[in-house]
């Protein structure tokens, strides 16, 4: 009976560590993907900038389009 007992603990103390090292390895996997959702936020913060600097950079465009357009007008340079 006592060798039953030894036995039991021995797998119960083994199952301990493996728990262990399974919280510890979770513990480290959101630390990480915390760290990956931090990044994609930021991420996501620059393409809106982008998307803004190119929506500035088009109504730019647009408005020398818009003055060439005109000078060809005057100077009657339009075919």
């Amino acid at each position: 009976m006592e060798n039953v007992n030894n036995l039991v603990i021995e797998h119960l103390r083994a199952m301990r560590g493996s728990i262990d090292q399974i919280a510890a390895d979770m513990r480290e996997v959101k630390h990480r993907l915390a760290l990956v959702e931090a990044s994609q936020g930021t991420t996501l913060q620059h393409i809106g900038h982008l998307s803004t600097s190119i929506a500035q950079q088009q109504v730019s465009f647009d408005r020398m389009s818009e003055r060439v357009e005109r000078m060809e007008t005057r100077l009657e340079l339009q075919s």
